[in-house]
């Protein structure tokens, strides 16, 4: 008994226009830029044509390397509410593809643009193996206290205050009868740097503190029978690395790619003495990345973002199968390492439009 498992941030699966570029530059779009734009009035009516403009090949691409993904559960991140998801997957999903997902789950969270995790079902896996919700769980409303996990160096922020930028999501499960459950999370973003230290850094101790919140969430949920001997696994995007391949040269003579491992990431709070593990791992060391990150010639990366971390149980039992990496919704200004390149969807751009700057990771699990 099988079923396929994915994870994707969809990148702003958004039902509505952000306007607030007009007062602050760092959120305008660079094309409006480009024009002088004499009103507010005139900048939204210009955003409004742009986003629409955009969105659909986007939303088409997306589609298409979730069609490619073909999971019969799909975790997501950066989804609006679930009018937008909905949208989505009928519009696009269903119509457009051919895949449809009739099983859709979405809790409010605490992101303060509004984006939230979410997960999309089919009623069977591909085998005919009836997929049942039991139950559906968010961890929003906890706190540092609740878990006790408040450390000094997450100050200012107190020991009352939510520990999750966005939520973890728990989903209990049967797939043909057998038990599943799902942690569902999208940790905090790098932002930009600030007190010295980059991005990166400075927020550590957020991600941090969220995987360990995570990793108590399902050490106090599966007390009673051993957390070693349940079969469950945490989805989405991490925000964070424990490897990554930087990338040197340029177009005109080539590039290299050096692998270097981190000295720190929040990913070991989980992977520690084997909790969960990472299966992406099973990949070479220069074919594990689902995201390529970009802020100029002097500092560009390859890394994994993305994550199906699966617990002792499940990992035992599917220790012979490989996690794949969907790249064909990627935009062409992503560097592939030699051999890697894939063919893109139709009317990827250089930069956008693209399916997501991330690619959905999915994995044939038997449970």
């Amino acid at each position: 008994m099988s079923l396929r498992l994915a994870t994707f941030n969809v990148e702003n699966l958004l039902s509505r226009f952000d306007f607030t570029g007009f007062r602050n530059q760092t959120r305008q779009d660079r094309v409006l830029r480009l024009f002088s734009i004499r009103s507010e009035a005139e900048f939204q009516r210009l955003e409004e044509a742009r986003t629409i403009g955009l969105a659909d090949d986007a939303r088409q691409q997306s589609a298409l390397a979730i069609a490619d993904a073909d999971a019969d559960i799909l975790c997501l991140q950066e989804v609006d509410n679930m009018e937008s998801l909905q949208a989505f997957e009928y519009g696009y999903l269903f119509k457009m593809v051919g895949n449809g997902y009739r099983q859709r789950y979405l809790i409010e969270g605490n992101d303060t643009r509004g984006i939230d995790v979410a997960v999309l079902m089919r009623e069977t896996t591909r085998d005919g193996q009836k997929i049942e919700c039991v139950d559906v769980r968010s961890h929003a409303a906890v706190t540092y206290d609740d878990l006790g996990i408040y450390a000094p160096e997450l100050a200012p922020l107190r020991p009352t205050d939510r520990v999750f930028k966005r939520d973890c999501l728990e989903l209990d499960l049967r797939i043909g009868g057998r038990p599943l459950t799902l942690f569902v999370v999208h940790f905090k973003s790098m932002g930009p740097g600030r007190d010295g230290l980059d991005g990166r850094s400075s927020t550590m101790p957020l991600r941090i503190a969220e995987a360990r919140a995570v990793r108590r969430i399902i050490e106090n949920r599966f007390a009673a029978g051993g957390v070693a001997k349940k079969s469950f696994a945490i989805c989405g995007d991490l925000n964070d690395y424990q490897e990554k391949l930087a990338v040197e040269g340029d177009r005109r003579n080539g590039y290299t790619f050096r692998r270097v491992l981190e000295d720190q990431s929040c990913l070991d709070v989980l992977t520690r003495d084997g909790f969960v593990e990472n299966p992406v791992l099973r990949r070479p060391e220069d074919d594990r990345w689902t995201l390529y990150h970009s802020m100029g010639p002097e500092e560009r990366h390859l890394c994994q973002l993305d994550y199906i971390l699966l617990s002792p149980t499940l990992a035992r039992r599917n220790h012979t199968r490989v996690p794949e990496i969907i790249r064909g919704g990627q935009p062409y200004r992503t560097v592939f390492p030699p051999g890697q390149e894939v063919e893109r969807y139709p009317r990827i751009g250089w930069d956008r439009p693209k399916a997501s700057d991330h690619c959905p990771v999915v994995m044939t699990l038997d449970v």
